[in-house]
């Protein structure tokens, strides 16, 4: 969208863009993460994450609309890392420990979500437009809610052997 960042705005838009990427590539990892965990309660939590994050996608659209921009989607390099890096480690580990490589994978998404929305948020309250901070905290408030799910779920499965 755009070639060379002149303007805080300009940056701002850039950072939606990836926010929006970083959310789709969420989306996919969630439903990678739901089909490779092994326990129910998991794939649960995985799935209704996934719900969340479809809410998220349509927060960062209004966000758009608010701005008075096009939707569009820049480069997040880092999610793509991170779901590689969960592909290759689920490869490379005991299928016994699945729901824990999962579970580890999630875990660091949502943490590098949690900082992108809060430099958002940041952005948004210094630029003046607080309907959109107030979209991009409701999506904060959850990675920040789905952080609290899954180091619960992380403590149960981590202290189970293998097989239970």
């Amino acid at each position: 969208m755009f070639e060379h960042l002149e303007t805080p705005e300009q940056l701002f838009i850039f950072k939606l863009g990836s926010a929006m990427t970083m959310e789709k590539d969420s989306l996919h990892m969630l439903e990678d993460l739901e089909s490779e965990a092994q326990r129910a309660d998991l794939k649960t939590l995985f799935r209704e994450h996934a719900g969340e994050t479809r809410q998220q996608i349509a927060n960062l659209e209004q966000c758009f609309s608010l701005l008075g921009q096009p939707v569009h989607e820049s480069p997040s390099p880092t999610t793509k890392g991170l779901a590689k890096e969960g592909k290759a480690t689920l490869r490379k580990t005991d299928a016994g420990l699945a729901d824990v490589v999962v579970l580890s994978g999630a875990l660091e998404t949502e943490h590098y979500e949690t900082a992108v929305y809060e430099g958002l948020i940041t952005s948004a309250d210094a630029l003046g437009q607080p309907a959109v901070a107030q979209l991009l905290r409701q999506n904060l408030d959850q990675e920040m809610a789905a952080i609290v799910k899954i180091q619960e779920a992380a403590k149960l499965v981590a202290g189970q052997p293998k097989g239970d």
